[in-house]
């Protein structure tokens, strides 16, 4: 089905990319209690957006990144799509387990936090990936931990303030003071998360040069055995 081992990489990253973007975005919209600040319980997926967003980068460039990054956008604004309709459509009096009322405390998202989500998702990969192959091309090959954690440290400094000033600032939900705050408290567990799970890059790339290679060593050893 695929031609290269390589082609089979991408479809897997992209498969994790898309699911934990969507995913973090229909959840975005509940936000919890961190000690005394707030924040959104859609950050939690992020972290595995970053670590694939590094290897989607380091493999398959900037093209590869944006090329998906545009995808699960609009992807991102089918999935509000169908749920706009799914609001609408009125549920089984007495027989759905689950309220019209229920459902649309879940999922009935104002317009303002899905544009706030779609606009932040794609400034921050915009982001990311030019920051990336900026470190990338005055390190070559060495300091992954640099370019990996420096383009997330600035990226997701502009996601956070973005989703929450147009989801919730712009609108009124919430003040000035506690939309700063918020925004602050979301980045740097986001930031500590990123740093965290630094290893994993090393492990993914080393895990996928195995895996790429592991059909051009098998024809070397049998050439040798020749």
């Amino acid at each position: 089905m695929f031609k290269t081992r390589k082609d089979t990489l991408f479809v897997i990253l992209a498969g994790i990319f898309i699911t934990n973007a969507v995913t973090a975005e229909l959840i975005g919209g509940k936000l919890i209690q961190v000690g005394p600040y707030v924040m959104s319980i859609g950050i939690l997926p992020w972290p595995i957006v970053f670590v694939t967003t590094d290897l989607i980068n380091e493999y398959f460039g900037q093209k590869g990144v944006r090329k998906l990054s545009i995808i699960t956008a609009c992807l991102i604004a089918y999935c509000f799509f169908i749920l706009y309709f799914a609001i609408k459509i009125p549920s089984a009096k007495g027989i759905s387990s689950v309220t019209d009322e229920q459902f649309f405390a879940v999922f009935g998202q104002s317009m303002w936090i899905i544009i706030g989500s779609i606009t932040a998702f794609m400034v921050s990969q915009i982001i990311d990936v030019s920051i990336f192959h900026f470190f990338k091309n005055k390190t070559g090959e060495k300091m992954i931990w640099l370019r990996s954690t420096g383009s997330t440290v600035i990226s997701q400094f502009f996601d956070s303030f973005i989703v929450l000033g147009i989801a919730f600032w712009l609108t009124g939900k919430m003040s000035t003071e506690v939309f700063i705050t918020s925004a602050f408290t979301g980045y740097f567990v986001k930031l500590i998360i990123a740093i965290g799970l630094t290893p994993l890059i090393y492990l993914g790339h080393a895990l996928i040069e195995k895996y790429i290679h592991a059909k051009d060593d098998a024809e070397n050893k049998n050439l040798n055995s020749e």
